[in-house]
């Protein structure tokens, strides 16, 4: 698995959980949605993500 679906499958684990939480235990969780939300439109922007350099130095390859 390289660094991009591995950035898809986090991402998407995020937000299916944000919402299981903000749905189930307590609505702020639903901040923790719009986080990566943020985050990933932020990356989209500048072409940098922090997620992607974790990733790397955990020794996941590159496309």
């Amino acid at each position: 698995m390289n660094v991009e679906r591995s950035l898809r499958l986090i991402a998407g684990i995020f937000v299916i959980a944000s919402v299981a939480l903000g749905y189930w235990v307590h609505p702020a969780w639903f901040l923790f949605t719009v986080f990566v939300g943020l985050n990933l439109f932020q990356s989209g922007i500048t072409n940098w993500c922090l997620m992607m350099d974790v990733l790397r130095r955990l020794g996941v390859k590159d496309a």
